[in-house]
């Protein structure tokens, strides 16, 4: 039933934001070289590997690595791709990924097919088993500011209290904090800022 309900909500909100795609892909176009799209393999459920879509928001040639892991990462990010980013349009084209039964609306978010230890932590937490999110627990609760462990544990507190009202919460929380830029960390700057938090907190994501 989910997969029928995200297959028709993906394609209804598809075709309602095709201007918005049109647009986008013209001034991504406009303003730096290279594809509109920016495509990467990431983990999906059961860690079977998946074609990952977005917005390409940063130039030719930036290392293969999650943002927060770059030196310097605001010389990779593009005009566009600043705006894209902070207000997450940059994430629009997972709707493609959602249409195909790669991802859903809530749920862990897919890791990069490089972060073993992340990938190791979720294995041991059964987080593996379900699908990953375009949102979820562990994005409005922190996003960027966790380090692996505290995202899996959070993502395990997801698992175990599945829900459509924990779902509808997640989905109200992501709009607040996508139009307040929380929890975003741009490159290598993050890293203290992930070990100052996870000094300060115990939880999970």
């Amino acid at each position: 039933m989910r997969r029928i309900f995200d297959a028709l909500i993906s394609l209804l909100f598809l075709l309602i934001s095709l201007p918005v795609f049109l647009i986008i892909s013209i001034i991504i176009k406009l303003t730096s070289k290279g594809p509109v799209f920016f495509t990467q393999m990431r983990i999906g459920k059961n860690n079977e590997l998946f074609k990952f879509y977005k917005f390409r928001t940063m130039k030719l040639g930036t290392p293969n690595v999650a943002t927060d892991k770059l030196q310097s990462a605001q010389s990779y990010i593009t005009p566009v791709g600043k705006v894209l980013r902070k207000t997450s349009l940059d994430e629009l084209p997972q709707l493609i990924n959602i249409i195909k039964g790669d991802m859903t609306f809530v749920g862990p978010r897919p890791a990069l097919y490089n972060q073993y230890n992340l990938k190791e932590l979720r294995t041991k937490a059964g987080v593996h088993k379900i699908l990953p999110g375009v949102t979820g627990w562990a994005q409005v609760n922190g996003r960027d500011n966790n380090d692996d462990f505290q995202k899996t544990e959070l993502d395990r507190y997801y698992l175990e209290h599945q829900s459509f009202v924990l779902d509808m919460k997640i989905l109200v929380l992501t709009a607040f904090k996508v139009l307040r830029a929380e929890g975003v960390l741009e490159g290598a700057r993050g890293s203290s800022a992930r070990s100052s938090v996870s000094e300060s907190k115990n939880v999970p994501m």
